[in-house]
């Protein structure tokens, strides 16, 4: 019943809340770092002043000289920032102020916008479309890239406490005549241990502080729309300011193939749509042609699907303790065991990892837990949904159950009834173990390093 009433305020809150500005944003440079701040409004409502804090690093002095290059970041960050706060009332109308947009500019925004809220929508039971969702006006300056100097050998290496990120760092780091350097957003304990067992410190890492303005928080307990945003955009826009800043031309993000999927079959509804190959696309070419044209935007692992990835992460024992992938657990630093993040997880390390092992990362057998059998059917693909979480594809799911327990005499209690296959098993595991998918962004000398790697 709240689902179906979502409708009814999603339109009662355009009609009466019918207008969103972002009026402002202002930076000022510091002694540890630049700050960020950002002015929204919604008439009649309030008024949010989120704010962002880049800490300078001990490896060297942030670049403030360039003002043209510290404005065109603070206002395109702004403009991913803002979709947090607009999607509290979804007001039809967006007006730009300071800098205007060309219209292919605003068409680039809405299609982030509206895929990147396409959880948002389903779950609201919100029907709207991409035409009707959102217009945008804007006025003021016009906004034009620019150049800056930046070195290919240093690589920005966003990390996220999780698997995918511990591989980056670690495979990446054996490639000699590069330097890595960590980036984090609010780092938790799960990304501290990653950097520090990968060889890097905190000090030397690039960090950004990001507080969210009460206003909306507020907002969110009195039953005004709320739900998933794409965060991922917003690190796209945060980590290519942090490269501008420190001069760094590479950034490697941690996003698989397997990210392309939709959540929803049939549809574009993609819970890791900003994860996906086709925003890295979009995102690239607007960092050229409207921010900078001298900064490398590229995800390091694109060119793998999740059972390559969890074979690579298997190799590296360091973080098999340490690493944290589970929403549920993060603000504890622990794995809840009955998420769809947990339950995947264990999935797809099972082919590569011994039974014990994978007992000690979630300090439970999650293979005997029966009540993760509805999570289970999302996951393989017997549910209609793929689970809202930044999982694999049922064919990966399948086949590496199949691997695991295909030959088993007696299946755990949670697989009792999984139909297991084992004909024609062993090939299509080493097929998937062996594909390497030639949509990416990958450089190709990383690209050799990392087939090098994988095939080891």
């Amino acid at each position: 019943m709240k689902r179906a009433a979502r409708q009814k305020d999603f339109d009662s809150f355009r009609r009466k809340y019918q207008h969103f500005s972002f009026s402002d944003y202002r930076y000022s440079v510091k002694n540890n770092g630049i700050e960020l701040k950002f002015l929204f409004e919604i008439p009649g409502l309030c008024t949010f002043e989120p704010t962002m804090f880049f800490r300078q690093p001990g490896l060297g002095l942030f670049d403030t000289t360039n003002t043209e290059m510290l404005d065109n970041f603070a206002f395109h960050i702004g403009m991913t920032e803002l979709i947090s706060y607009w999607k509290t009332t979804c007001s039809p109308n967006v007006h730009i102020t300071k800098h205007s947009l060309d219209s292919e500019q605003i068409n680039w925004w809405k299609k982030l916008y509206f895929n990147g809220l396409g959880e948002f929508f389903y779950l609201n039971s919100i029907n709207t479309d991409i035409h009707n969702f959102m217009n945008i006006t804007s006025e003021g300056t016009e906004i034009k890239p620019v150049g800056i100097d930046t070195d290919k050998s240093r690589i920005l290496v966003p990390v996220g406490g999780g698997k995918d990120s511990a591989v980056t760092l670690e495979v990446l780091k054996l490639l000699s005549g590069y330097s890595l350097v960590p980036f984090a957003v609010n780092p938790r304990e799960a990304v501290v241990r990653t950097i520090e067992i990968s060889g890097y410190t905190m000090e030397n890492s690039l960090v950004v502080l990001r507080t969210l303005d009460k206003n909306m928080l507020d907002l969110n307990t009195k039953g005004f729309l709320n739900g998933h945003t794409p965060f991922s955009a917003l690190l796209a826009f945060v980590s290519s300011f942090t490269a501008a800043l420190t001069g760094t031309g590479y950034i490697a993000l941690s996003n698989e193939n397997s990210a392309n999927e939709s959540t929803v079959p049939g549809t574009k509804i993609n819970h890791q749509y900003s994860k996906s190959f086709e925003f890295e696309q979009d995102f690239y070419s607007y960092l050229k042609k409207h921010i900078t044209p001298d900064i490398h935007y590229f995800s390091f692992l694109r060119p793998l699907n999740e059972l390559q990835i969890a074979s690579l992460f298997a190799r590296f024992k360091q973080h098999h303790l340490s690493f944290r992938s589970c929403n549920v657990g993060s603000k504890t630093d622990s794995w809840c065991g009955k998420c769809p993040k947990c339950l995947f997880t264990a999935i797809i390390f099972s082919p590569f990892l011994k039974q014990e092992e994978i007992r000690a990362i979630f300090r439970k057998d999650i293979f005997s837990d029966r009540q993760l059998k509805p999570v289970l059917d999302e996951l393989t693909g017997t549910a209609e949904i793929k689970p809202f979480e930044c999982v694999g594809t049922p064919d990966e799911v399948n086949i590496a159950l199949n691997k695991t327990f295909g030959k088993t005499a007696a299946l755990p209690p949670l697989l009792h009834n999984y139909p297991v296959k084992t004909a024609g098993i062993d090939d299509a595991f080493d097929r998937l173990l062996h594909n390497i998918h030639n949509e990416h962004n990958v450089p190709e000398e990383l690209l050799i390093h990392l087939k090098k790697v994988l095939n080891a």
